[in-house]
This record gives C-alpha cells, structure tokens and sequence, in this order.
C-alpha cells in the first residue's frame, strides 16, 4: 500500500513538471513571435487562397503590427487598420513543432483582399525576417498559404 501511495506521488509530480514546462514554452513562443512581428515593417511576398494565387492583390503595401494588437496596412494613399494577436491554441499535440501550438491571428473588416487574411494561421516558419503561414479551413478543407517578410 505505501509502495503504490509513493508511486502515484511520483507520477503526479513528474505530470506536474511536464504541464509547468509546456506552459513556460508556450508563453515564450507567444512573446518570442510578438516581439518578431513588431520589430520593423513587413510586406506579403506570397498569398495562396485556396486554389490560386493572389499575392498582386497586396502589392506596395506595408503591414505594421503594432503594440495593442492594432494591425495597419498602408501604400502610401490608402490605409487600412485591423487587429492581430498571438495565441496558444492550447491543442497540446506536442509533434514537437517549434511553434506547433501557436497562432498568428490576422482580422480586417475592409477591404474584401484584405478580408481574405482574416484567419487563424499556423506558424509553419519563423525567423527574424520572414513568418511563413498556414491556415487550412474547416468548412471545405481549402489550403490557404500567407509569408511575410520583413522590410
């Protein structure tokens, strides 16, 4: 009886180390790509909407993610404001991914191109310069693709 009351002891502490680290990851992802996207100006250099391509569609226009998840997009005559935030999806799927449980949330209201970007996107890549994205839909399965790099 004691024999089994230290085991599950043991079991309950390691499970706890395990959720503590998950968590202290997590947090620092999230930070680590905050502090990515707001670090400088970024432009689109692909965007796959499900069946073709329409990078042109963003073309001359800088993205400034800015702090209070306030998202602008400019080209120098028109400007458009929208939201973004990191987030841990908190799947927990741990496929040891870098960046497997997080988002990158993009929202914009206007104009219709830009309302296209308006996802929950998987980190696919993530560096200094260039966040490459990935959003797959849940209504019709379609495999939208968005990379950024910074100016």
């Amino acid at each position: 009886m004691k024999k089994a009351l230290y085991v599950l002891l043991a079991l309950s502490i390691f499970s706890a180390c395990d959720d503590s680290d998950d968590d202290n990851r997590s947090n620092g992802d999230v930070e680590k790509v905050e502090n990515i996207a707001m670090n400088g100006l970024w432009r689109i250099t692909y965007f796959f909407d499900t069946d073709k391509e329409e990078t042109d569609n963003f073309n001359g226009y800088t993205f400034d993610f800015n702090n209070g998840n306030v998202l602008t997009a400019t080209n120098g005559s028109n400007t458009y404001s929208g939201t973004w935030s990191v987030t841990d999806d908190g799947s927990g799927d741990d496929n040891n991914d870098d960046f497997d449980d997080i988002d990158f949330n993009i929202g914009f209201s206007n104009p219709d191109d830009f309302e296209e970007l308006t996802e929950d996107w998987e980190i696919i890549s993530l560096s200094n310069t260039k966040m490459e994205l990935r959003h797959i839909s849940g209504g019709n399965g379609g495999t939208d693709l968005l990379t950024l790099e910074r100016i």
